[in-house]
């Protein structure tokens, strides 16, 4: 009886173990997987549970008429940082570095890159000033937003103004 006691508690211990959010490179690495077999790059985004803005941008990528557009080019990989409290769990262990070595350490939430498959940046968040975009929601955010998706694949003029009708907060 000792023993089946002792064997459930470590069996629930390495189940919580494994219930940890996986590496940010780990979660990188796959996307860099998935897009080179893809022919796409990469859109990488820093998020928190507690940023709105990180959830309007994730709702903006995800609608019925823009998710195609993005899906088309990008692989989209999410890596969560900057938690507080009782949600740090949340976190992507490395996930912080990872931000500071594309810059973003300051930047503010959402921030995010965009990557070829070999892990070059061909975008970042930052607009001429340097200051983040993040979710883009002004007219000239926008605009911003789309040269740069633009400038990493090519977009349509349809494309363009979709994303533009869907991002530009009214």
């Amino acid at each position: 009886m000792k023993y089946s006691k002792i064997i459930i508690v470590v069996t629930l211990l390495l189940f919580q173990l494994g219930a940890a959010q996986e590496k940010a490179d780990v979660v990188l690495n796959k996307a860099f997987t998935e897009a080179k077999a893809g022919k796409k790059n990469v859109l990488l985004v820093f998020h928190a549970s507690w940023c709105k803005w990180c959830k309007m941008m994730e709702k903006n990528m995800d609608l019925p008429e823009t998710k195609p557009i993005f899906d088309k080019r990008f692989v989209t990989a999410y890596v969560d940082v900057q938690e507080r409290g009782d949600k740090r769990s949340l976190e992507n262990p490395g996930g912080q570095e990872l931000m500071n070595k594309y810059k973003g350490g300051t930047a503010g939430l959402p921030f995010w890159v965009i990557l070829n498959p070999k892990g070059e940046v061909l975008a970042d968040s930052f607009d001429a000033k340097g200051e983040n975009l993040g979710s883009p929601a002004t007219p000239e955010e926008v605009n911003t937003f789309i040269a740069k998706v633009g400038k990493a694949s090519k977009l349509s003029n349809e494309e363009s103004q979709i994303i533009e009708k869907v991002f530009v907060k009214k």
